[in-house]
């Protein structure tokens, strides 16, 4: 598959189906594509946590704020939680601030789950300090981002869009993610230099 027609597959997934479970070695295998991104300075101050079991993922869930837009939906029902999650973490011993390193990472693991035909969703609305506290995490680290991994339950599609960038759902339940044209992206170098 080129790459345009995976980043256009590779959406938020937002409800999962519990029947296919994510396995360790998948999710050490998205990590491991993480190894060769770009990273500010060469500095490589993410880590990773990984979660795969029920026990550690229904207590990691109740942290996770899904949809902000979607306000009428609190979030996937029971039997359609993520089947497995990588926790982002950067290592403040290694550099204070991660710099872009999470959202390069972030995007890598959502390519390298679509490429095994699963979803993910990239989240950054949590209780922090919930996390730490039932998944042990050190205080060097600071949690940057929340990956949910598993099989796809829902649809998702990309449409034009010239003004709002609201997704929603439509009447058969299916997200719709607008995506602004191409034309509304580039800013001609004429515009700036007389």
């Amino acid at each position: 598959m080129k790459l345009k027609d995976l980043l256009r597959v590779t959406r938020s997934c937002r409800k999962f189906n519990r029947n296919r479970p994510v396995l360790r070695e998948e999710l050490e295998d998205m990590v491991d594509h993480t190894r060769y991104i770009s990273s500010a300075a060469n500095l490589q101050p993410l880590k990773y946590m990984l979660s795969w079991k029920d026990e550690t993922n229904e207590k990691i869930f109740p942290a996770l704020r899904w949809a902000g837009y979607l306000k009428d939906w609190n979030g996937p029902e029971v039997t359609e939680e993520p089947q497995g999650y990588i926790i982002i973490l950067g290592d403040t011993e290694i550099a204070k601030t991660p710099s872009i390193d999470a959202g390069i990472s972030a995007q890598t693991i959502m390519l390298a789950a679509r490429e095994k035909g699963l979803g993910s969703c990239m989240i950054g609305a949590m209780d922090r300090k919930f996390i730490r506290q039932v998944c042990g995490i050190d205080e060097r680290y600071e949690i940057l981002l929340v990956m949910a991994i598993g099989a796809p339950a829902e649809e998702s599609r990309i449409v034009d869009v010239e003004n709002s960038i609201k997704y929603w759902r439509d009447e058969a339940g299916s997200m719709r993610v607008p995506k602004r044209l191409l034309k509304n992206l580039i800013i001609p170098m004429d515009e700036h230099n007389p």
